[in-house]
C-alpha cells in the first residue's frame, strides 16, 4: 500500500460512482471513508439515499454512517466537529483520509477554516416551500447573499435569526487546514441522467416503496426525512396527490436538476480536479486517479 499524508475528496453528482472509486483507493492507500452526504447520516434511510452497503464497503473501515436516528437533528456544526475527529484519528493511525460525498458544504465546512456557533435550538421548516422560506429571510435580512435555491443555508441563516435577532455572519476563508486533493467524478449528461434515472429504477427494485412507506405509517416527518429527494415524492402518493408513476418520474427529474446543482457548487467552491469516468472499464478511471493523486 502506497502512505499518504494528505486527505483525499472524491465529490460529483449523485449516481457517477463515488463509492466505487473510494474502496479503490482506500485499497491502494491503506485508508478509512468519511462520509460527506448529509442524507446517509442517519439509520433506517437506506434505500432512498443509495447508502454504501456491507458488500460494497469490501472490508474498508467506514465512519459517519448511521449516526443519528431520524427524528434527530444534525447541523453543519456536529459535522464539522466529527468530520474533523476522524480525520485526526485516522491520520493519528497512520492511514489516510477519504471523504467521499456529495454534500459539498459538508466537505468544506470539515477542511477549510469555517467557524460556526453551536445551534442550541432547531426549527422545522418542511412546510415552507424554497420561495416562501427566501422571502422571510430577505424581510429579515434585505442583503443576503445566499442563493434563493440553497434550501439549507437559506434554513440555517433563519434558525440563526430566530435564536439571536440579527443575521447569522459565519467566519470562513479560503484557508485549507488539511493537505488535500479533490477529485471530482463527472461524465456527459446524457450518461449521467440515465444512471441517475436507472438508479431510481434500481431503488424501486429494492424496496423503496416499502422503506418510505415505513416513515409514513408511522407518521415520521422530520427534517431527515423530508429533506432529501424520494421520500417526499412518495409522500404526495400515499396522500393520493399524484399516482405512483408521477412520484417516479418526479423522484427522477428532481435527482437530475440536482446533479446539475452540484457540479456548479463543486465548480465554484472547491478546487476540484475533475476526471472522466470510464463506465465500461472503471480501472482506467481508477489509474487516472492515482496518477492525479501523485
Amino acid at each position: 500500500m502506497i502512505k499518504m499524508k494528505k486527505v483525499i475528496v472524491i465529490c460529483g453528482p449523485t449516481a457517477v460512482g463515488k463509492t466505487k472509486l473510494s474502496v479503490s483507493l482506500a485499497k491502494l492507500y491503506d485508508g478509512e471513508i468519511i462520509n460527506a452526504d448529509s442524507t446517509q447520516i442517519y439509520r433506517e434511510m437506506n434505500i432512498g439515499t443509495a447508502k454504501v452497503t456491507e458488500e460494497e464497503k469490501e472490508g474498508i473501515p467506514h465512519h459517519l454512517f448511521d449516526i443519528r436516528d431520524i427524528e434527530e437533528d444534525y447541523t453543519i456544526y456536529d459535522y464539522q466537529k466529527d468530520c474533523r475527529y476522524w480525520i485526526e484519528d485516522i491520520f493519528r493511525r497512520g492511514k489516510t483520509p477519504i471523504l467521499v460525498g456529495g454534500t459539498g458544504l459538508y466537505i468544506k465546512a470539515a477542511l477549510y477554516d469555517y467557524q460556526f456557533e453551536e445551534e442550541t435550538e432547531t426549527y422545522s421548516f418542511s412546510s415552507k416551500t424554497d420561495e416562501e422560506l427566501y422571502q422571510e429571510l430577505i424581510s429579515f435580512v434585505p442583503d443576503t447573499k445566499i442563493h434563493p435555491h440553497n434550501r439549507k443555508r437559506v434554513e440555517r441563516a433563519l434558525s440563526y435569526y430566530y435564536q439571536h435577532g440579527e443575521a447569522k455572519k459565519e467566519g470562513t476563508n479560503d484557508t485549507l487546514l488539511y493537505d488535500a486533493i479533490f477529485l471530482g467524478l463527472t461524465t456527459d449528461r446524457e450518461t449521467l441522467y440515465q444512471r441517475i434515472n436507472n438508479r431510481v429504477h434500481k431503488m424501486e427494485e429494492e424496496g423503496l416503496l416499502r422503506e418510505a412507506k415505513n416513515f409514513y405509517d408511522r407518521n415520521i416527518r422530520s427534517k431527515a426525512v423530508l429533506t432529501p429527494i424520494c421520500y417526499k415524492e412518495l409522500f404526495l402518493y400515499f396522500n393520493q396527490e399524484i399516482t405512483y408513476d408521477e412520484a417516479i418520474d418526479l423522484i427522477q427529474k428532481r435527482s437530475r436538476h440536482y446533479a446539475k446543482r452540484q457540479y456548479t457548487w463543486f465548480r465554484h467552491q472547491l478546487p476540484v480536479i475533475w476526471l472522466d469516468v470510464d463506465f465500461e472499464n472503471f480501472d482506467h478511471t481508477i489509474q487516472d486517479a492515482k496518477e492525479k493523486i501523485g
